[in-house]
């Protein structure tokens, strides 16, 4: 049982495999997503916001429940919630997929530019939307 996969939406940093990988995650079955009605709001960490008209994007990987404690019980990721989500993958495909989000989004004035500029990084490496990695660095207005 401890070995079965739930698929995972990430939409910040954990995007990114090597990230994962230097966790001790071995992050499995990798599908570009994304996730309408939320919006991407960057503090000193990623979360999710709400909102009918937005769309966010982000990697599903398949990880096992041990690897998602271990993942989420490090120190500063306390306040991440799990929460099921329905994502649409890039093939088409729609998926129902555990996602974790703060509890509290970050306030605008907490946006960080190091963050924002890390994840386009990542966004740009793993072939999302230009419009939506240019949008990372720009805070959307409430």
């Amino acid at each position: 049982m401890g070995d079965e996969r739930i698929d995972v939406f990430f939409y910040g940093l954990f995007m990114d495999e090597q990230v994962l990988a230097a966790q001790g995650i071995a992050a499995a079955m990798p599908r570009r997503a994304f996730a309408d009605g939320f919006r991407l709001r960057i503090g000193q960490r990623a979360s999710l916001v709400p909102d009918g008209g937005a769309r966010a994007y982000g990697m599903v990987y398949a990880l096992t429940p041990s690897e998602l404690d271990r993942l989420y019980g490090q120190p500063g990721l306390e306040a991440y919630r799990a929460e099921l989500i329905s994502v649409r993958g890039f093939d088409g495909s729609d998926l129902t997929a555990m996602c974790y989000n703060l509890a509290i989004a970050p306030e605008l004035e907490e946006a960080s530019a190091d963050y924002a500029t890390r994840l386009s990084d990542v966004l740009t490496r793993l072939g999302f939307p230009l419009e939506y990695v240019n949008s990372i660095s720009r805070p959307a207005a409430d």
